[in-house]
């Protein structure tokens, strides 16, 4: 398995030979302003360039989008990716969204599992920040709340949990209780809301999951990119936790 980190939650997962793009967020360096209602809504984002060419990373076997948000897709993936691509979304709603952008072969991903090329693919829950608080903003703002995240399972490759834009909840406690994963990545910005509540997970819940799965490692991604970020890779490293590795854009881990 190699899970290659291109930038913010754009990842290439390897994983039984077969590539998987998560999350392509492919425009340009301060292409897009800051996230009104959000911290350093003036800040423009993606803070930095990607790291290799959009043509490098859109050549994969299939895709993977955790959720319909503008840090996450964007016009310049939906032009450059190849419209027969095996594609999966988490509903019915995102998978019209994708199909009326070109795409043909969309498949929804299963809480039970999904399969394709040896691998099974299950869909897991998420919250998007406390359900109760960040979905009446989400909704509000004309941006849709759910999330998911993913986890891949192989007779040849160890148990991989993507967990997706999320905090640290029951959810993704049932998640490693159920599937017991030996690599999770987390996204771990600590995005917040102006009116401070967190979006993602921060430093406080990598050090929490890192304590729940002792013996798993625990990649840390979704770093140094969206304008609403408050917590930095040199936060997390400073965790000093063993476990926790904090991949630099354009790095590749090997497991």
């Amino acid at each position: 398995m190699l899970i290659h980190q291109i930038r913010n939650a754009t990842i290439i997962v390897t994983y039984n030979n077969k590539r998987f793009l998560i999350d392509p967020w492919l425009m340009p360096k301060d292409y897009m302003p800051g996230f009104d209602g959000a911290y350093n809504a003036e800040v423009r984002q993606p803070r930095v360039e990607l790291p290799i060419s959009i043509e490098e990373i859109v050549n994969v076997d299939a895709v993977i989008l955790t959720h319909y948000h503008p840090d996450h897709w964007d016009d310049f993936a939906a032009k450059a990716i190849d419209k027969h691509i095996p594609f999966f979304v988490q509903s019915d709603k995102d998978s019209e969204i994708i199909k009326s952008m070109g795409f043909e072969d969309v498949r929804i991903l299963s809480l039970d599992g999904t399969e394709f090329a040896g691998i099974k693919l299950y869909r897991t829950e998420c919250q998007h920040g406390k359900r109760e608080i960040i979905k009446p903003i989400c909704e509000s703002m004309g941006m849709p709340y759910e999330s998911m995240g993913v986890v891949f399972k192989s007779d040849n490759e160890k148990t991989l949990y993507i967990a997706g834009d999320t905090i640290w909840c029951d959810e993704v406690i049932n998640a490693l209780d159920k599937y017991k994963p030996e690599i999770i990545v987390v996204n771990s910005c600590g995005a917040r809301m102006l009116t401070g509540e967190r979006i993602i997970m921060d430093a406080n819940d990598v050090k929490t999951i890192s304590e729940y799965s002792p013996n798993s490692v625990i990649v840390a991604s979704h770093m140094g990119t969206v304008s609403h970020l408050t917590v930095t890779r040199e936060d997390i490293k400073n965790l000093g936790l063993a476990n926790v590795l904090v991949p630099a854009d354009n790095e590749v881990l090997k497991f």
